[in-house]
């Protein structure tokens, strides 16, 4: 116990925590919409390590189960957390998208700024609404150039990027579902809510619900939002704490058991920039310093294979069938042999009936 009888969670409580909260030490019965509320969103930079994600974590899923849940729109893609494309069900993006307003209006000040001096974008953000209105769709090029028109000069990449970054949109399939890359289409996604400190404190909820125990840092770092410190502050009442081995204070939600450290966890193959590695400042309860030095790198986050709940390897697969995996540290003969099991599994659920092959690169 800690100061004050706080109970002090070691690295491998917390590690089991995060897996039963991301559903990775047993396959779940949930459906793709239902998993993807639960996890409370898939990071979806590419079209398909959303498939992947909900195939590491769920019983019986198939590719057609998220695509019919992108393409009925009961699952939408857009620019969320850290300003980050992600999957999410509709009404989490009408909670999260106005919370996050502040910080994509930051980002697109850092980044297009300079290419937007002179721009009124209150009136650019009017004319690409009434663009997109009626259900219209155009493609961020598309938007960007019809921008353009009437702003003579402009940048018009820099005009469909702010669009991006500060019209509520979102990108309609095929865009986002298995193997469609392309140029991103937009969508207008209308009435959404002002974002009000119960709307910041809702989505604060549904993080720890889904990456509990964490500290604010935690929660900054998952989200990109400022201002945590007050919000948790507001919760706490209602929240339970713990501490680290560092003393760093914990929240959770109060009815949220933790799970015995000493469970087994199976072995796992992560796509690249799951939220499992990146929803914490300090991301020691999945990986350590040195092998997060390794798996995440300037704008990427490798595909990683997680032994015992930790990462171990990255992984790289080809258009070939073959699946790579490059050790990070030492792995037992069993486990290299669940990880070729595990391994072959995916590449039957990615390219059935095809030939498939699991090799070791170290």
């Amino acid at each position: 116990m800690g100061a004050r009888g706080t109970a002090v969670l070691s690295p491998r409580a917390l590690n089991r925590a995060l897996l039963d909260r991301q559903l990775l030490l047993g396959r779940a019965g949930l459906d793709a919409v239902a998993a993807t509320g639960h996890l409370f969103g898939l990071n979806a930079q590419s079209p398909d390590p959303p498939y992947l994600a909900l195939w590491s974590r769920l019983d019986r899923f198939t590719i057609e189960d998220l695509t019919t849940a992108i393409e009925t729109g009961s699952l939408v893609r857009s620019v969320l957390m850290r300003a980050t494309q992600h999957l999410v069900p509709a009404a989490d993006f009408r909670l999260v998208r106005p919370v996050l307003a502040p910080l994509l209006k930051r980002v697109q000040r850092n980044v297009f700024g300079r290419r937007t001096t002179g721009i009124e974008l209150d009136d650019l953000v009017t004319e690409a609404a009434e663009l997109l209105s009626s259900g219209k769709v155009l493609t961020r090029p598309e938007l960007g150039r019809a921008l353009a028109r009437t702003r003579p000069g402009a940048d018009a990449t820099a005009l469909g990027w702010t669009v991006q970054y500060l019209l509520p949109v979102v990108h309609p399939a095929p865009s986002g579902t298995w193997g469609k890359r392309g140029a991103t289409p937009f969508a207008a996604f209308p009435d959404l809510p002002e974002a009000t400190a119960e709307s910041t404190r809702e989505m604060v909820r549904r993080y720890l619900a889904a990456f509990g125990p964490a500290t604010v840092a935690d929660a900054r770092t998952w989200s990109g939002v400022s201002g945590l410190p007050e919000i948790f502050e507001q919760l706490r009442p209602e929240l339970r704490t713990y501490a680290d081995k560092s003393g760093r204070e914990l929240f959770d939600l109060p009815d949220r058991e933790l799970p015995p450290a000493d469970l087994p966890a199976p072995v796992r193959l992560l796509p690249e920039f799951d939220a499992t590695l990146l929803a914490y400042a300090d991301r020691t309860r999945v990986m350590a310093d040195p092998i997060r030095r390794q798996v995440c790198q300037s704008d990427a986050v490798a595909a990683t294979v997680l032994v015992d709940g930790t990462v171990a390897a990255t992984w790289t697969k080809d258009r070939t069938g073959v699946l790579t995996v490059v050790p990070l540290r030492s792995i037992s003969a069993a486990d290299r042999e669940a990880i070729e099991a595990e391994a072959l599994r995916l590449l039957e659920f990615a390219a059935p009936g095809a030939v498939h092959d699991v090799r070791f690169n170290g």
